[in-house]
């Protein structure tokens, strides 16, 4: 038996019917059948069995049939600790991410080794036209690059993507929301000059919004500036 088929058979094994049908109504834009219904948590613990296991030929049967599947996926490059082939593994699998669980489960902390190549790649990404792979760069700002990491041109960044993806545009807002809450006083601005468009704007103020990290005083301040 191949891992693949192993895998799968290990994830049909774990199927939960009711949760199936409720991540379906989540993830609306992937066919039910792909989706076995399996929480995140028993994805993660199946993962990191395979820890010292060779899964090339896993990471490489793209795309995948099951969502269970790319999630196992993700978490394996997410333990990947060398930049040069974390980024390979990420390249690789961006073309068939093709929902936002999978998306945002891609959170590898390997590619902070070379920050100035990463926020090459987020450009890129950011060029490439793929819904997802726009949404995982925009991830990564926001994962690496706010706090102490945090430089005015990153947000500058986000907020020159222009989208009629819903699942770009709430990428954005959840950056700039997240953003305040770190870093408001750099980037309070780009909400007061509406350097958003007008959906992305309100979402990010409705977010920041329900932050317990911002202040009272802060959020009443952000809901003067909806548009």
């Amino acid at each position: 038996m191949s891992i693949t088929n192993e895998i799968q058979r290990r994830i049909l094994g774990l199927r939960d019917e009711k949760y199936a049908a409720f991540s379906a109504k989540l993830i609306p834009n992937i066919e039910p059948e792909r989706i076995v219904g399996v929480r995140s948590p028993e994805l993660k613990k199946l993962a990191a069995e395979y820890k010292n296991t060779d899964m090339s030929s896993f990471l490489a049967a793209l795309p995948h049939r099951y969502i269970e599947e790319s999630y196992i996926h993700a978490q394996l490059i997410n333990r990947m600790k060398d930049f040069d082939e974390c980024i390979a593994a990420v390249e690789q699998f961006l073309p068939f991410v093709d929902n936002w669980e999978t998306c945002d489960a891609l959170a590898p902390k390997a590619l902070t080794k070379n920050r100035t190549e990463l926020i090459n790649r987020i450009k890129k990404w950011h060029k490439s036209g793929a819904t997802y792979t726009i949404r995982f760069g925009t991830g990564c700002l926001m994962r690496f690059f706010l706090g102490a990491d945090f430089d005015v041109k990153y947000a500058e960044m986000a907020a020159k993507l222009r989208s009629d993806e819903y699942y770009v545009n709430m990428m954005t807002a959840w950056y700039f929301a997240t953003a305040l809450a770190k870093n408001y006083d750099e980037v309070l601005p780009f909400i007061e000059l509406r350097k958003l468009d007008d959906w992305t704007h309100n979402k990010a103020i409705q977010k920041a919004t329900e932050s317990y990290r911002i202040t009272a005083e802060q959020k009443a301040y952000l809901r003067t500036l909806k548009a």
